[in-house]
């Protein structure tokens, strides 16, 4: 697609984008055109190749958008970079990318490297703003700035902070999911967890994230690694990429098969399905002093009897710059085969593709919206 850019009187560039739109509660996105203002000396416009589909992209399409305004969605996005503020460094135009969350970069945990533990984090990414209250699709209504990108477009805006330059010898339209649900899944295992060699792990819910969960566990040697769902396909293909045990729990009671396969409980649980039921399960098949991750909310860390605990995670505790490259490197050794989780669709087929993912036919939705 050729983009037009213009220049207003004011001498901001804007430039002529696509991007689907939400513009009421339940969909469907609706693909228009739109003004977008050009980078300020902070930020970096890239041209979107392709975007992964999140369960958080759907959540808020099913009951929330937090704007009283039409919003552009979109958090796993990958491109190329064409323009590049005055003020930003390292990062170059033609350079591959993807992108995952943004962070303020100035509050404390920012500046000691922690990302994910922003003080600015709702507002980065949920506000559908910049944080200092301006929208770069403010002349077309609508507002974007999701997760520091909204990518569910032709173009974003992003900052250095929420920026990764990736190999150039790998498809773009592979790496985009890794900017979000992969990079949780596995982030939570490695890094919020720090599972050891040996440690019995559950993994509740195997989809996207709860795979990525699988494959970490296996990386690091977990064992046993059981897969927990309620769809027989998933558990199948969780066994595949490293589950030791599948347990469906809609046929077999989960306590009751995790005390035979482990004797004693696991050490650790994912729970990445935000049912309440489910997160009681998950503490309840804990050993004493084990750990159960929550991935569907914002909490602190809870106790519970036996020295059991329960904690909230943002993204896998992760540092995109580090923890996505470490990713794409255990993928080229056939340690990280999310390949095997994606299926693409066409950007003019992005509600099928959101149904799809609904409906559990699809576990990592990926739109492709422009060329290589």
């Amino acid at each position: 697609m050729k983009r037009e850019m213009v220049k207003h009187p004011s001498g901001v560039s804007v430039h002529k984008i696509r991007a689907a739109v939400l513009r009421k509660w339940g969909g469907p996105l609706k693909i228009e055109s739109l003004e977008l203002e050009g980078p300020r000396a902070d930020e970096i416009l890239v041209r979107i190749v392709a975007s992964g589909i999140c369960h958080t992209d759907i959540g808020i399409i099913e009951g929330w958008i937090g704007s009283e305004e039409p919003v552009v969605l979109g958090h796993e996005g990958a491109g190329i970079v064409e323009q590049v503020g005055r003020g930003v460094k390292g990062i170059a135009q033609g350079d591959h990318v993807v992108m995952s969350f943004q962070s303020c970069g100035s509050c404390s945990p920012c500046r000691h490297g922690r990302p994910a533990d922003c003080g600015r984090f709702y507002e980065a990414n949920f506000g559908f703003e910049r944080l200092d209250g301006s929208n770069a699709l403010w002349r077309s209504g609508v507002r974007g700035h999701f997760f520091g990108q909204s990518s569910f477009a032709t173009h974003s805006l992003a900052t250095k902070r929420n920026v990764v330059v990736v190999p150039r010898d790998l498809p773009l339209e592979l790496l985009a999911p890794l900017g979000c649900g992969l990079q949780t899944g596995a982030g939570t295992v490695m890094n919020t967890l720090a599972v050891p060699a040996g440690a019995g792990i559950a993994i509740f819910g195997t989809g996207a994230v709860g795979l990525a969960a699988v494959m970490a566990a296996r990386i690091v040697g977990a064992g046993p690694i059981i897969g927990v769902d309620i769809v027989p396909g998933r558990l199948e293909l969780a066994l595949q990429l490293g589950a030791t045990h599948a347990i469906d729990a809609r046929r077999e009671d989960v306590a009751t098969r995790i005390a035979e396969i482990t004797g004693s409980g696991v050490d650790y649980v994912v729970e990445s399905t935000g049912s309440a039921e489910i997160i009681r399960l998950a503490v309840d098949v804990l050993k004493p002093k084990g750990r159960v991750a929550l991935l569907t909310g914002f909490m602190e860390t809870r106790s519970f009897p036996g020295g059991r605990k329960a904690v909230g995670v943002i993204q896998g505790d992760a540092v995109p710059q580090r923890f996505i490259l470490k990713l794409i490197d255990l993928y080229r050794a056939g340690q990280f085969p999310f390949d095997r989780l994606v299926k693409f669709y066409p950007f003019a087929d992005i509600n099928r593709a959101i149904a799809d993912a609904r409906k559990g036919d699809t576990i990592k939705p990926v739109v492709r919206i422009g060329n290589p």
